[in-house]
């Protein structure tokens, strides 16, 4: 299945993000814990190499504790700050207020001998749905940034302060021109980087479905109550999620919506903790 989807606005807001890093003294880069590797951006590229980046695999309530363990040490190399969070927790981001202080101690210390108390300004970044206007939210303790469980939703960047004399840029969630690697496309659209409405959620099943007879075989038979079987194809998987959960028309599988219940049960975690992106596969190959 090829996946493409780089709407006009995202052109937009690149380029405006590469104006604004000039007035930030860091990046804050949220990645879904799900697919953290998918979830980098190579637009980013000339955006991080101007400042210091703190990573924030977001989402680790979804995400499978033993990859996060090695993602977290992945990101975090050399000069890098790798933290975990579900920012949906109340209070969860008190540990990025801390991390950016940290980052930055030697530019408030030196500051601090002049006697002057500097504002230190981050831009938020990532894909769409990763989470930031909802991390950014948990920051300030209110809802300033507009949130929602689908991508593209914040379509400008918004100053926020949080507190602490530190403020926030939030930007729009950005992919890039051309997916090289369908797989990575395929993790973007399971998260929900990618909107539904321009994808084949049936094709897409029918890929999602490998990837969880291979890596979270016993959760997946598990949750729809089907036996796996070597010889049985994904088409014939889904067909019996149909017939199991009463997806039918006319007496025949009801192929849609039993493909959009599966994305929806990974989503939201019913499948159990998955992490799509597999550390020893893509760093250790």
């Amino acid at each position: 299945m090829k996946i493409q989807w780089f709407p006009g606005h995202m052109t937009k807001a690149l380029r405006k993000m590469q104006d604004d890093v000039k007035q930030v003294d860091a990046i804050i880069y949220v990645l879904d814990a799900r697919a953290p590797f998918s979830c980098v951006n190579p637009k980013f590229e000339e955006i991080l190499s101007a400042k210091p980046v703190i990573f924030i695999l977001n989402k680790t309530d979804l995400a499978d504790e033993k990859e996060t363990i090695k993602w977290k040490s992945y990101f975090g190399q050399g000069q890098n700050v790798c933290i975990t969070m579900n920012s949906t927790m109340t209070n969860a981001s008190k540990i990025l207020v801390e991390a950016i202080k940290k980052c930055l101690k030697n530019k408030l210390d030196k500051y601090a001998k002049r006697g002057v108390v500097m504002t230190l300004r981050a831009m938020v970044i990532g894909v769409p749905n990763c989470g930031k206007s909802t991390l950014i939210n948990n920051l300030c303790g209110k809802y300033k940034a507009i949130t929602g469980d689908r991508p593209s939703v914040t379509r400008s960047t918004q100053w926020v302060k949080i507190g602490g004399g530190i403020e926030v840029l939030d930007t729009p969630g950005t992919l890039w021109p051309e997916f090289r690697d369908d797989e990575i496309a395929k993790n973007l659209a399971y998260i929900n980087s990618i909107k539904d409405d321009v994808l084949d959620m049936s094709e897409l099943v029918l890929d999602f479905i490998p990837k969880m007879m291979k890596y979270y075989r016993e959760e997946f038979c598990k949750r729809y109550s089907i036996e796996y079987k070597e010889e049985t194809s994904p088409v014939e998987y889904l067909e019996n999620i149909c017939e199991n959960r009463k997806f039918l028309l006319k007496g025949e599988p009801d192929y849609e919506r039993g493909a959009r219940a599966v994305l929806d049960d990974f989503r939201k975690c019913r499948i159990g903790k998955i992490t799509l992106d597999k550390y020893d596969e893509i760093v250790r190959k």
